[in-house]
């Protein structure tokens, strides 16, 4: 699959929930949200048929998601199912490790080996304040069960917060240093809730970067593997076992190498994070579609991707995704 910038779409990130057992408050209001129902949300044989569709169609690689994907009943059985299908070549798996103690286990065996865990502090005290009462000890129980099941490779996604981790940016780059683990520091975004401070709590990668310089030295990771690790600059961490990988949506937008389309769990697909235009593939789904009408939905939702985003860092002007994250897929 190509878009009309020669760019080849491979790769589907899939939200299976909007459900949380959190609550960060950059990705979620005070006062809640409205959660979808359960007719509301796509089906797992209803993502087994988009998937195994655009397999057909040149997709190999997905990344289930949420929300919270391991809180929604049936999750190990559903990648068990995925795993199955024929042609897919990578499954990876971003969760924010509360309960990944318990599942981690299940979930490898069931055909799942990359793992992303979202961490924004390594302070117990902070981690409870941004996730409205997050049990930091259970996500770090989690990381440690995921690495003695053989997760490889096990990934901590970290969204940069001004005037909240800034300080701890030192404490994430040594575990890089101890643990065999890749730390991605993430700029944060102004979607949805983080909207609302975006501004005065935003930090740049080059800020992140020259951070971690002032006490490791980084070296640039070149050839294949860095390809692999998708938006992220992946430098390795001179002396240390892991790895540091840089986001920068914002500062040093990658749109021009973007290979992904976004399901959302309610069943809209997206070409784009960080634009709202999305085609409703559950009602296709439910008015019982052949598969060459998924398939042109399919190649409608790649021929609307746009060349790049269009937020400007800075820009007082700039266009907001207006769906919260938890709703999109992170």
């Amino acid at each position: 699959m190509r878009d009309n910038f020669k760019r080849e779409i491979n790769y589907l990130r899939i939200s299976i929930t909007d459900r949380c057992n959190l609550h960060c408050t950059y990705c979620r209001p005070k006062q809640g949200i409205s959660l979808q129902g359960h007719d509301d949300i796509l089906r797992y044989e209803e993502i087994i048929r988009i998937v195994s569709v655009a397999i057909n169609m040149g997709l190999i690689k997905v990344r289930v998601t949420g929300g919270e994907p391991l809180v929604r009943k049936g999750f190990v059985d559903f990648i068990s199912a995925l795993n199955k299908i024929k042609g897919l070549q990578d499954m990876g798996l971003t969760t924010n490790g509360i309960l990944l103690d318990e599942f981690a286990e299940n979930i490898f065996r069931a055909g799942i080996h990359r793992i992303n865990i979202s961490l924004d502090s390594l302070d117990k005290e902070k981690y409870a304040q941004v996730t409205c009462g997050g049990n930091l000890q259970a996500v770090l129980r989690g990381i440690t069960k995921a690495d003695e099941v053989g997760f490889s490779p096990i990934k901590i996604n970290t969204v940069a917060i001004n005037g909240f981790n800034d300080n701890e940016i030192l404490d994430f780059a040594k575990m890089a240093f101890d643990k065999p683990f890749q730390i991605r520091f993430i700029e944060l975004m102004p979607i949805g809730q983080a909207q609302k401070f975006h501004a005065e709590n935003y930090l740049s990668v080059d800020y992140i970067m020259n951070k971690i310089s002032t006490k490791y030295v980084l070296e640039n990771i070149e050839n294949e593997k860095n390809k692999a690790d998708g938006p992220a600059q992946v430098f390795k961490i001179r002396g240390g076992q892991g790895e540091i990988g840089f986001i920068s949506p914002l500062s040093g937008h990658f749109c021009a190498t973007c290979n992904r389309l976004r399901l959302t769990a309610d069943g809209k697909l997206r070409s784009c994070l960080l634009r709202e235009e999305e085609f409703d593939l559950k009602k296709l789904l439910r008015g019982n579609c052949s598969d060459t009408e998924l398939q042109n939905a399919i190649n409608e939702v790649i021929a609307l991707k746009p060349k790049q985003h269009d937020i400007i860092c800075g820009s007082e002007n700039l266009r907001k995704c207006q769906r919260n994250m938890s709703a999109i897929g992170g």
